[in-house]
């Protein structure tokens, strides 16, 4: 337990997360060398024993990753581990036997040394006084990915490619645990901070690769109390956020932007950049939420939510190089804009429901969901440019008043749903499900000075399940949905759809498994311009065999066949003709692990295994992940573990996308 102790303290994550475990008394001495005619019984130790009061593990150790052939910024972006000692894995819980700050603290990290994931989470509790949460989480996040960027041009900067930190804490405190009265206060940060490449657009003519700088966080502040009896639970609530993101990009270089064709015998370029734009927000909120228990035969619900959240922005940018206004027709050499804005979205969410059990084998379930937002918004944009001739010319583009611009969307859904045990077998599911809704919002911007764009939605939706219990041994569950739109807002959102699902599991044996699952989803749009059809479908087998509870040998296969098509029509630029767009993708993918109990060693185990996808169609890809562990016990709370992984990435029509590397990881574990 010391030497475990030792290591804990050297590890400085560990020393920001919770003090030092403090070693348990030692035991009471032992009873005097002269022993009494007729023998008393050994009297119980006032302090427990140290293994009662402190246990754990820690996995520590070292990884190399092989020379990345083929591109390291997808490597980076799949992967991401790079290689250098690591804190794999950390964990103990401490008991204080005379409860003084606590009774309990568990503490666990993963990841700490320059894993591209790395976690810390802490509770510290005292019962019925406090039982605090604290969870903290960095995530390294890369993404380049030349062929989707741009094809055409793999090994330069790749547009919208970002490499950014993620970082996330989440704490929460309650106060007096298990009573009736439950008060407790949150707060919650979301950021990133990074740099990245950026697309610069000047009159949909051409764009631009750029370096930026990003900048983003949320925090969120909340406390409330739960009121919480036997046949009733309140919680209230009251919250507020801020917010902020800003985006810096600069160059300095020339650049010819995707669009090297000349236009009216002129290349377009860009050759300075400096934009910088910052976002302010915040927002209060009241959330109540209850549920109920009011007799055998009813259960209800319910819970609203209102908020209020106000932005702030601000715009700047400052651009030279050879420029289009393709309305005009006029070439010009410099931009500046500068812009200003407010927003306010007063938003409303509310739903209420009910259980109810009229017959002891039928249960309905009745909900009722509204949602309802207003977005009005005042920008203000001065933009100034220059022709090559310097005639300057001031263009104003702003609209003035609160309601400048403007977004109003209502969003309802009822369902009802009905569950009969038609016998000790057979349970069949009914319902039926209404969702309904408008929206309104400005003219958008090709045609700023007509009419408000409106949209309705409308769509049906008829519900069916069974669930058959065939033998005791064999379950099989089917869910279906139908649904039929008179109205929806977007192209390509659920029209009219079918949507079905099977599920089946078997125990063959004590030890053996089986799990089948099936699911399609048919989408249509047939409306002149749209005649968009989707189609999914995915099929999965899995097979689990644990023989003697798992002492020697335990296998786990699963295999997935998943397929999906896709048709809808859309305009080309630059003279708005008729094209389909057409996408297929057709693929496998498996996963299994064996793990098998090495003979004379206890603990020891060996585990081969891996996942794999292969895909063809529109985007032909495969993507190989073999494994092999090994864990062999070198004492009593030591044990040694070493592995081994390949990984292997390719596409068939953007090779230059592959990569390859071997992983090696070798550590020790310590257990207390």
């Amino acid at each position: 337990m010391r030497l475990l102790l030792a290591l804990l303290l050297t590890i400085p994550a560990l020393a920001q997360t919770a003090p030092p475990a403090t070693p348990a008394p030692d035991p009471a001495p032992a009873a005097a060398a002269q022993t009494p005619a007729t023998p008393a019984p050994p009297a119980a130790s006032p302090a427990p024993a140290a293994g009662e009061d402190f246990h754990g593990s820690i996995d520590f150790g070292y990884r190399w990753v092989s020379d990345i052939h083929g591109s390291a910024d997808v490597y980076r972006s799949v992967v991401e581990l790079t290689q250098g000692p690591r804190l794999f894995g950390l964990e103990f819980t401490w008991r204080d036997p005379k409860r003084r700050l606590f009774d309990q603290l568990d503490v666990r990290a993963d990841g700490w040394g320059g894993e591209p994931d790395r976690a810390a989470h802490l509770n510290a509790r005292k019962q019925r006084l406090y039982d605090f949460n604290f969870d903290y989480r960095d995530i390294a996040y890369f993404n380049a990915l030349p062929s989707f960027a741009n094809p055409g041009a793999p090994g330069g900067f790749d547009e919208q490619s970002m490499d950014i930190r993620r970082r996330t804490i989440d704490s929460r405190l309650e106060l007096l645990p298990g009573g009736h009265f439950v008060p407790y206060l949150a707060f919650d940060r979301n950021s990133g901070s990074g740099s990245g490449i950026g697309t610069w657009v000047q009159d949909a003519n051409n764009e631009y690769a750029v370096p930026t700088l990003l900048s983003d966080s949320t925090q969120n502040y909340r406390g409330g109390v739960r009121i919480e009896y036997s046949r009733a639970h309140l919680t209230l609530e009251e919250g507020g956020t801020t917010y902020k993101d800003d985006d810096q990009a600069a160059d300095a270089t020339l650049l010819t932007g995707g669009n090297t064709t000349p236009i009216f015998g002129q290349k377009l370029s860009l050759s300075s950049l400096q934009q910088a734009y910052g976002i302010r927000g915040h927002s209060t909120y009241s959330k109540a939420l209850f549920t109920s228990h009011l007799a055998p035969w009813i259960d209800i619900y319910g819970q609203f939510l209102y908020s209020e959240p106000k932005t702030d922005i601000h715009f700047y940018e400052a651009a030279n190089g050879n420029f289009l206004d393709i309305s005009q027709l006029l070439f010009y050499s410099s931009v500046t804009t500068m812009g200003t804005g407010t927003a306010n979205q007063p938003h409303t969410t509310g739903n209420i429901g009910f259980e109810l059990r009229p017959a002891r084998r039928l249960r309905v379930i009745e909900s009722l969901m509204t949602d309802r937002y207003r977005d009005s918004a005042a920008p203000q944009f001065l933009t100034a440019i220059a022709t090559a001739n310097f005639v300057s010319s001031l263009l104003t583009a702003a609209r003035n008043g609160s309601d400048a611009y403007t977004e109003d969307v209502n969003y309802n859904q009822q369902q009802i749903d009905a569950i009969y045990d038609f016998t000790r077998r057979i349970t069949l599911r009914g319902g039926w499900r209404y969702v309904w809704g408008d929206a309104q919002t400005s003219p958008a911007a090709v045609s700023e000075t007509g009419p408000p764009a409106t949209g309705q939605l409308r769509r049906n939706t008829g519900l069916a399940g069974a669930t058959y219990r065939v033998i005791e041994k064999l379950t099989v569950s089917l869910d279906f949905e139908g649904a039929s739109s008179d109205n929806v807002y977007f192209r390509s959102s659920l029209n009219d759809y079918e949507k079905g699902r099977a599920r089946a599991r078997y125990q063959v044996a004590k030890a053996l498994s089986l799990q089948a699952n099936f699911q399609v989803l048919s989408n249509r749009n047939p409306a002149q311009g749209v005649n968009y059809s989707f189609t999914s479908r995915d099929n999965a087998l899995s097979i689990f065999w644990t023989p003697a509870a798992a002492k020697r040998i335990s296998v786990m296969g699963e295999y997935d066949r998943s397929t999906m098509s896709s048709n809808i029509d859309y305009l080309t630029l630059p003279f708005y003709t008729s094209a389909v767009s057409q996408y297929r993708d057709n693929a496998h993918t498996a996963t299994s692990a064996i793990d098998i109990a090495l003979p004379g060693l206890k603990d020891g185990k060996l585990t081969l295994g891996g996942s794999l996808f292969v895909s063809s169609g529109s985007a032909p890809s495969r993507y190989y992940q073999p494994l092999a562990r090994v864990s062999l016990p070198v004492s009593k709370h030591v044990s040694w573990n070493a592995a081994w992984q390949y990984y292997g990435y390719g596409e068939s029509f953007y090779l230059y996308d592959g990569f390859r590397a071997n992983s090696f990881v070798t550590g020790v574990r310590l257990t207390q």
